[in-house]
């Protein structure tokens, strides 16, 4: 199951959690994914979409 946008290509982002005794643990963020059913290439399909591109209108709905 991929965590990739499929409009942006926004992915994971890897780095530290530092304690404030500076102790670092290696974690990882994810994007805001939704399953969305849209219109590509003419046809409605179920794609998986950050909520960045659902919000600035990168995708069109399927009514």
């Amino acid at each position: 199951m991929s965590k990739v946008c499929e409009i942006c290509g926004k992915g994971p982002s890897f780095g530290n959690n530092v304690s404030h005794a500076n102790n670092k643990t290696r974690t990882t963020w994810h994007p805001n994914l939704q399953k969305v059913k849209a219109v590509r290439n003419g046809s409605v399909k179920t794609i998986k979409v950050c909520t960045r591109c659902i919000r600035s209108g990168h995708v069109t709905k399927a009514v």
